[in-house]
């Protein structure tokens, strides 16, 4: 629970706390949940709040918002730590908002962390949020359906808090360099360049961005009127790390990427690697880097070696739950393996020829053969009439035509008998060799 001491006026505060918005016009991001006419906001404003669960990213707002709607609400509003609390201080917390209910008063209890909460902890909540004694606020950077109990989630509505934008943090920063309660009252020289630097960095968290504007301005260079300029190498010392040109939506963008892809494809594990490095440390979203891995998964790899994908969703799955620096290293082995697997771009080019097939040739019936007849009429018509079921025959094959009269014969999946697809690539020359010999004499 959050306790307030008689020192805490006498500690100074980090420039995200001095700034923390207090109302929904000062808060930035988030505009799908909180923009005009939106779900999220006209709850607020119609003072309407029941439970909910934030779930998003570190940095973007959660406990930020979550005091904005007890102001606006004029609730009585407890913040509580999963990571600090157990039953016992559940217990405390449920007493004093049940007091305050019999006063009339509503109580929002939000819970950081919730998902650092074990069964026993979360089950503690159920019976207040069921009377309504508490409207219960969870954050959580955790997928929800995870992490929070299904009864507990059931009477909660979910609200999904993404990554605030780089021009969203770069307005954040403009903001707390004019801001009194930021450097409003200091001159601080800082190019939008730099500004732009820090923004990216910051990968979509806010709290990250403002911390590192705070240290990179109390290191700057001073002159003798106390204004303050912030330089190149003053960013390069604080963040540890030199400043990569990068911007993720212009050409070098394109250019690492092609470069991380292309070396995969030439089974360059150093290289790719470095490629990944360049990505991750100058702020790219590792989900993008990862869905890149999937793609390439099947577009190079395919079936020359399908756990390739496997491995690339699990990849993704895992820079999905926890982010950066730590996913580094699963995009790292994802990378590396898809790099060194036997390669096939089958998949990309049987896809292709057909869809080359199917868009010239939309209006080709599907063979009778292959229809199924559920009604009388269908029947009637010869819908499925003479089909084969495979598994009626010792072979488990059979002659029948499954392509349209007008692209029988047509061949789109070609293996390249690399890796595990040599062994597709013999097993579909028996196919054809039997199919061929069993070919129907009225084609």
């Amino acid at each position: 629970m959050e306790q307030i001491s008689l020192f805490d006026r006498e500690m100074p505060q980090p420039l995200a706390a001095k700034l923390r918005p207090s109302t929904l016009e000062e808060y930035v991001g988030q505009g799908h949940l909180l923009g005009p006419g939106k779900v999220l906001r006209k709850l607020i404003e119609q003072d309407q709040i029941s439970s909910m669960i934030f779930w998003g990213p570190p940095g973007v707002g959660k406990t930020t918002l979550a005091r904005i709607i007890a102001n606006k609400t004029k609730s009585s509003f407890i913040d509580f730590s999963a990571v600090t609390s157990g039953i016992k201080e559940i217990r405390t917390v449920m007493e004093q908002a049940e007091q305050n209910r019999q006063y009339g008063v509503r109580t929002i209890l939000f819970v950081d962390e919730i998902h650092r909460f074990n069964k026993a902890q979360q089950d503690a909540f159920l019976p207040f949020v069921e009377k309504g004694s508490i409207i219960l606020i969870g954050a959580t950077t955790e997928n929800p359906s995870f992490e929070i109990n299904s009864a507990l989630l059931s009477r909660c509505k979910v609200f999904v808090l993404q990554a605030l934008t780089t021009q969203e943090i770069k307005e954040l920063l403009r903001h707390a360099l004019k801001d009194q309660r930021g450097f409003g009252n200091q001159t601080v020289q800082i190019d939008d360049e730099l500004l732009e630097t820090i923004a990216v960095f910051a990968n979509g968290d806010a709290r990250n961005a403002l911390s590192t504007l705070e240290m990179v301005v109390l290191n700057g260079e001073m002159d003798a009127q106390g204004a303050v300029t912030v330089t190149k190498e003053t960013l390069e010392q604080c963040t540890m790390r030199k400043s990569l040109l990068y911007d993720k939506k212009g050409e070098e963008h394109y250019n690492l990427i092609s470069a991380l892809h292309k070396s995969m494809r030439n089974s360059d594990p150093d290289a790719a690697v470095y490629w990944l490095a360049r990505m991750l440390e100058a702020g790219e979203d590792p989900l993008y880097v990862a869905r890149r891995v999937v793609r390439f998964a099947s577009e190079d790899v395919g079936l020359a070696d399908p756990q390739a994908l496997q491995i690339a969703v699990a990849a993704y799955q895992a820079c999905h739950f926890l982010g950066m620096p730590e996913c580094n290293v699963h995009l790292t082995q994802a990378v590396v393996y898809v790099a060194l697997a036997p390669k096939s771009n089958a998949m990309e080019v049987s896809y292709n020829e057909a869809k080359a097939d199917a868009v010239k040739d939309l209006a080709e019936p599907v063979p009778l053969v292959i229809r199924n007849g559920v009604t009388g009429l269908m029947r009637e018509l010869d819908y499925g009439k003479g089909y084969q079921y495979a598994h009626d025959t010792e072979e488990k094959l059979t002659n029948m035509q499954c392509l349209p009269d007008a692209l029988v014969g047509r061949e789109y999946y070609r293996p390249a008998g690399m890796g595990e697809e040599a062994a597709l690539k013999k097993r579909l020359e028996e196919i054809k060799a039997w199919k061929k010999a069993h070919a129907p004499t009225d084609y």
